[in-house]
This record gives C-alpha cells, sequence and structure tokens, in this order.
C-alpha cells in the first residue's frame, strides 16, 4: 500500500531511537505502574520490549518515584521517558536520574519559569522534551475556543508552547495534541503539522476499552498516518500495555510504513473450520511479538479458505479432519495431528533463522 509522502521533520533521540528525520515510525506505550513499583515496571518495562515496544513511557509522580526511576532507566532495554505532571522539580530530578526524555505538559506544569527549569535540566542532560497538549488541559483563555473549535484551540496552545520554548533557546522537541475525540485530534495534528518541522507523536487519548479504543484510534491515526503525519505513535487502551504495542504494530504494518513487521492473516472462522481459528490466530500473534521481519502468516479454518486463498502468505496452517496441514506459499508441504500452532511458530522461526543465514536485511 503506498502512503503519501512523509512529512518532513528534524530528528530527535530518545536514546538509540530515532524519532523523525525520516526515522520509521516507532511504537510506544506506557507502564500501568507508577515508578515506585519498581519491580513491575521492570518487569512490564521487559515485556513491552519483547513486544516490539520501541519507546516507553513512566510516570513519575512523587519524590519517592526518582530512586526507583533511576534504576529502572539503567536496567531497561528500551528508553525510558518521564511522564511528569504538575511538579516541575519531579522533571529535572528524573532528567538528572537517567531519563532518555521527558514528557510535560506545560500548561499544568507550572509558571514560565518553572518550564524553563525543566528545559534547562533537559539540555543539560542531552535529551529531548516531549510537549504533550491534551483536550482536556487547554489553558483558561482558550477555553471558549476549545468549546466551538476543540482542534483549533489544541494547535494554539502546541504554538504558543512552541513559542515560549523556541525564545528559550530548546528545540529538542516532539510535540503531541491529543484529545478523545478522534476528529480533533485528526484535525489538531493537521494544523500544527502546516507551521513547522518538529516531530508529531501521535495519539488518541482515552481512546477506551480494548475493541472500541482500537477501532478509534485506528481510524484516527491511520488518517494522519497516510497523509505522512506522525513519527512515532501510541495505542492508547485500558488494561495490558502489551496489547497497545500488538495494535499499533498491525496499524503501522497494514500502512505499509514497517516493512519488518509479521502480518498474521486469518480467516474470520464459520461452521466449516476444523480447528479454533480465533484461538490459534490469538496465540500465533503473541508467540511472534518482537519478530522483526517481513513474513505473512496465515491461520486458516478449512480447505475453502486454505492454501488457496492464502496463497500469498510466506507459511501458514489450514484446518483439516483430524488437525492442520502446514502451507508455504499455497502448497501443502506437511499434515500436523497435535500442536499445530506450535509447529507453525517453530516453522516461522526456522523461516526468519534461514533469512539471517542468508543476509537478509531486517526491512
Amino acid at each position: 500500500m503506498a502512503t503519501r509522502p512523509r512529512r518532513h521533520t528534524r530528528a530527535v533521540r530518545f536514546g538509540e531511537v530515532t524519532v523523525g528525520g525520516g526515522a520509521p515510525v516507532s511504537i510506544q506505550s506506557m507502564s500501568t505502574r507508577p515508578a515506585a513499583s519498581e519491580e513491575e515496571t521492570a518487569a512490564e518495562i521487559a515485556a513491552l520490549a519483547r513486544a516490539g515496544c520501541e519507546i516507553v513511557r513512566v510516570a513519575v509522580k512523587a519524590a519517592d518515584d526518582v530512586g526507583p526511576f533511576e534504576r529502572i532507566c539503567a536496567a531497561s532495554p528500551i528508553p525510558v521517558v518521564a511522564d511528569v505532571h504538575f511538579d516541575h522539580r519531579l522533571a529535572v530530578a528524573a532528567a538528572e536520574a537517567g531519563a532518555a526524555g521527558l514528557r510535560i505538559n506545560p500548561g499544568n506544569i507550572g509558571s514560565r519559569g518553572k518550564v524553563l527549569a525543566v528545559l534547562d535540566a533537559a539540555s543539560a542532560a542531552g535529551i529531548p522534551v516531549r510537549v504533550g497538549v491534551n483536550a482536556g488541559s487547554i489553558e483558561r483563555d482558550l477555553r471558549g475556543l476549545a468549546a466551538r473549535e476543540p482542534a483549533r484551540a489544541m494547535a494554539e496552545s502546541a504554538f504558543r508552547h512552541l513559542e515560549m520554548i523556541e525564545n528559550a533557546g530548546f528545540t529538542d522537541l516532539v510535540f503531541s495534541l491529543k484529545s478523545s475525540d478522534a476528529l480533533a485530534t485528526i484535525e489538531a495534528n493537521r494544523i500544527f503539522a502546516l507551521n513547522n518541522d518538529y516531530p508529531l507523536h501521535l495519539g488518541v487519548t482515552e481512546a477506551g476499552p480494548a475493541l472500541t479504543g482500537t477501532a478509534v484510534s485506528a481510524a484516527a491515526l491511520a488518517i494522519l498516518l497516510d497523509e505522512g503525519i506522525g513519527d512515532t505513535i501510541r495505542i492508547s487502551l485500558s488494561g495490558d500495555p502489551v496489547r497497545e504495542v500488538i495494535v499499533a504494530a498491525a496499524v503501522l504494518s497494514a500502512l505499509g510504513l514497517r516493512g519488518d513487521i509479521p502480518r498474521i492473516v486469518s480467516c474470520p472462522t464459520c461452521g466449516r473450520a476444523w480447528i479454533d481459528v480465533a484461538a490459534a490466530a490469538e496465540r500465533l500473534e503473541r508467540e511472534l511479538l518482537g519478530i522483526r521481519r517481513p513474513i505473512t502468516v496465515a491461520v486458516m479454518g478449512c480447505e475453502v479458505n486454505g492454501p488457496g486463498e492464502a496463497a500469498g502468505a510466506d507459511i501458514g496452517i489450514a484446518g483439516a479432519r483430524g488437525g492442520a496441514v502446514l502451507f508455504r506459499h499455497g502448497r501443502v508441504v506437511q499434515t500436523i495431528e497435535g500442536d499445530y500452532v506450535e509447529e507453525l511458530v517453530a516453522e516461522v522461526r526456522r523461516l526468519v533463522d534461514d533469512q539471517d543465514g542468508a543476509g537478509d536485511p531486517p526491512e
């Protein structure tokens, strides 16, 4: 699928991950635990990294969070961004503790002097700042505009913050403009994207639970990404953050923006199915988390939706009487009577190993 040319943006680095500057659109999530819950947070970050998350945010809510946050950053396999609201001193402390970046909303972090103190700390640490503008925390004097034109109010708030920060001489920035309203999110990002070259972090805030939240987020982000807008994304869902990574990867893969993410093709199932397609596909999805290869894997319920309709898949299984058949590029190569998902996963990993041995590029 061909998307429009990407918006040109400057490159900003969060640890080893580049955002903007033509880099691949990166996948983000956020720990559901505060930094003070050190072991739980570290375990969640490890799970997110295995799933393919590339940048993770952690809430720093109080002074007691700073020590654990420092240890979390040191041990994390991916860059950790400190998410700070209301108390600028926590952002300063997080920068000094090893954060790969800071996420603040100048609308609630305090006075101009407090924002400048955060920027000074980020500059001293050599890390970027994501300026987050949310529809729910628009400045008081913009609330009338927000009631009439929420997208324009968010964009105006972002422009104000940008002017203040640029006047302070700090330009290592990423911006995000988010609302729980998908259409307002789309329009606010469109407006902001026209006037500068700062990278944009995309997301629909408070999108909802897994199913409806996925639909709302995908609808908004797909439109913006197809227009070339967006350099890093988070799918905000209530619950297990690993699901956010799965959905984000699927969106980027579907739009052709990440060619290194496996695609799972599965039929919608019906009375002809010989196997539990839904359970097999969901298990496969989990098993393939973190693999970065441009392969298509199919799970089909029967001979009707089997190798023929999934001929474009690199590898797959189709339900059959008494088990399943394994096929490659539409040709049956093996009949499986036991754990067909385990065998399929093993075949996928062998395929990846073969590609690695042949020196194929990762994308």
